[in-house]
């Protein structure tokens, strides 16, 4: 997935250059619930090697933050 190798580097850049802070991928509702409630996404949820913001784009609201 594009996306995750975008984040990727970011992951990397970040964890030299400022190790103490977490990089959060912010992602739709619809998003979390089609991917990251499959096998497959929890999966990669739980190498915990991203953080995600889960957010309503219609109402414009942080609906979960998972470390």
């Amino acid at each position: 997935m594009l996306l995750l190798e975008v984040r990727n580097v970011g992951y990397d850049i970040l964890t030299r250059l400022e190790s103490d802070r977490r990089l959060y991928l912010a992602i739709r509702q619809e998003t979390y619930s089609e991917l990251f409630q499959e096998p497959i996404g929890k999966i990669l949820l739980e190498n915990q090697r991203f953080c995600l913001l889960v957010f309503d784009s219609k109402r414009e609201v942080v609906l979960q933050w998972i470390p």
